[in-house]
């Protein structure tokens, strides 16, 4: 949702308004396609959300997907090889109606399940 330098980095940067164009199918297939088949290490930045959903958080800007969609995706992502996971930017103390915790615990939650139904090899 902020404008970032592509040419520093190798990462692919999806931008709000991409990201609310694009199905959650299609973002975790740009997702798979960058990842493979590599161990992933899966971490959430909750400001990706748009503050009427996450209004807690040290960066809020408008313009930023929903919590639903932000669970579907995550949902897609459930054949990656996930070795670790965490959620960051969830700022309680800016959100007093506890909306940013719900998202992060419900994301947290969903992030968990993806690692609990794996099957073992």
């Amino acid at each position: 949702r902020t404008q970032y330098p592509y040419d520093i980095h190798e990462f692919k940067v999806s931008h709000g308004p991409e990201a609310n164009d694009l199905s959650a199918a299609e973002i975790a297939a740009q997702i798979k396609a960058v990842v493979g088949d590599r161990k992933v290490y899966l971490t959430f930045d909750i400001d990706c959300l748009d503050p009427a959903y996450a209004p807690g958080t040290g960066t809020p800007v408008s313009g930023g997907i929903t919590s639903n969609k932000a669970m579907q995706i995550i949902r897609e992502l459930g054949d990656l090889d996930i070795v670790a996971m965490d959620l960051m930017e969830v700022a309680p103390s800016y959100d007093s109606g506890d909306v940013t915790s719900l998202a992060g615990a419900t994301l947290a939650l969903e992030m968990l399940y993806l690692v609990a139904s794996r099957k073992p090899k």
